[in-house]
C-alpha cells in the first residue's frame, strides 16, 4: 500500500525527514513513533499529498504521489492532529458534506454517512451540532469524515490526543474495528495504545528511521529480546518448578501469586515456548486456565533506547 524510498523533506537547509525507506502492506495497522519534532507529522503530510517531498519517492497503492496527487488523495482518509470540523454544522450534515467532497455519488451518500456513524458510535449524534459536542465526540466525527468514502489507506495523526482515559479506551476499540477494512497508519505519543492497536512499528528520530518491525523484533535489535510467559493453573505437582525450569530456553520460572485454588507462574524464556509450557503443565495433571506471552522489554524501554533518551532522564 505504501512504498517509500529514500524519502526526504527539507525546509530551507533543515531536514525534517531524511532518507526514509519503508513499506506497508495492504491491511496492516502500523504505528509511527517519535519524539516531538522527530518528523512524524511531516511524513504523514507527504503521504497525504499536503507537502511535496524534496527528494526520494513514495507510492500509495502503486501511484507516485508527485505524479498524480489527486488519485492518491481519493485513496486516502486523513485525520490530522486538529480535526477539520465545521462547528456550526450537524454531525450528519458535515459527514454528508465530507462524502460529497470525496466524490461519493449522491445516491450513496446517506448510506455512507450511516455506515461511518455506526463504525464510530455516532448514530445518536446525527442531528447534534458539532460545536456543542465534547472533545471525545469531536474526535469521533474527525475519524468518521476520514472513513466516510471507504478509503484504502487511513492516516491518523494523534487520534487520541486530548482524550481522557475512558475516551482513549473507546478510541482504541474504534480503531480495532477498522482492522481488515483499511490499511491504517497511526502516529501517536500513547505507547500503550500503539502497542495494543498496531501490528508493526516505525520509529523516527531526528528525521531518520531508526527502527521498524514488531515489538519483539525491535526488542531483539536493541539487545532486549526474550519473552515472559504468564500462566495460571489449577493444581500444584511437587516437582513442577524444576520441570518448568528444565525446559529448553527457560531462564527463570517463579510463582508470582500462589492462591488457594490457583497458581500464577511467570516464566522467562529466550524464545516462544508457549506450546512446550502448555504440554508440560497438562501432562503434569494441571488444569491450564490462562497462558499469555509478551516481550520482556516494554515498548517504552525500546522507544527510549532507540531515541537515546534514558527512561526517567531529562527530556
Amino acid at each position: 500500500m505504501i512504498e517509500a524510498n529514500q524519502l526526504s523533506k527539507y525546509f530551507g537547509e533543515r531536514a525534517a525527514i531524511r532518507d526514509l525507506t519503508f513499506a506497508i502492506a495492504s491491511g496492516e495497522v502500523v504505528g509511527l513513533l517519535g519524539l516531538n519534532g522527530a518528523g512524524k507529522t511531516t511524513t504523514l503530510r507527504v503521504l497525504s499529498c499536503l507537502l511535496l517531498p524534496t527528494a526520494g519517492t513514495v507510492r500509495v497503492d502503486g501511484i507516485e504521489v508527485t505524479e498524480d496527487p489527486y488519485a492518491v488523495r481519493r485513496k486516502i482518509g486523513f485525520l490530522p492532529d486538529l480535526p477539520p470540523l465545521y462547528p456550526e454544522m450537524t454531525v450528519g450534515g458535515y459527514l454528508g458534506f465530507a462524502a460529497r467532497l470525496r466524490q461519493v455519488p449522491s445516491r450513496e451518500v446517506p448510506a455512507r454517512v450511516a455506515e461511518a456513524e455506526d463504525k464510530t458510535a455516532l448514530r445518536d449524534m446525527h442531528r447534534e451540532v458539532i460545536g456543542e459536542l465534547s472533545h471525545g465526540y469531536r474526535q469521533r466525527v474527525g475519524l468518521a469524515q476520514a472513513i466516510v468514502h471507504k478509503p484504502a489507506l487511513l492516516i491518523l495523526d494523534e487520534p487520541a490526543a486530548g482524550l481522557d482515559p475512558a475516551q482513549i479506551v473507546e478510541m482504541r476499540h474504534l480503531l480495532r474495528g477498522l482492522r481488515g477494512e483499511h490499511t491504517v497508519l497511526i502516529s501517536s505519543h500513547f505507547l500503550t495504545e500503539i502497542s495494543q492497536t498496531c501490528d508493526r512499528l516505525l520509529v523516527i528520530h531526528d528525521g531518520e528511521l531508526v527502527g521498524q518491525g514488531t515489538e519483539a523484533e525491535l526488542a531483539s535489535s536493541m539487545g532486549q529480546g526474550g519473552r515472559t510467559i504468564e500462566v495460571e493453573v489449577r493444581g500444584q505437582p511437587a516437582d513442577i518448578a524444576a520441570r518448568l525450569a528444565a525446559l529448553p530456553g527457560v531462564t527463570r520460572a517463579q510463582i508470582r501469586s500462589p492462591g488457594e485454588a490457583t497458581t500464577v507462574w511467570t516464566i522467562s524464556a529466550s524464545a516462544d515456548i508457549r506450546a512446550e509450557v502448555a504440554r508440560l503443565l497438562v501432562s503434569c495433571g494441571c488444569d491450564l486456565l490462562r497462558l499469555e506471552a509478551r516481550t520482556s522489554a516494554s515498548l517504552e524501554s525500546i522507544f527510549m533506547a532507540m531515541t537515546h533518551k534514558p527512561a526517567g532522564g531529562p527530556q
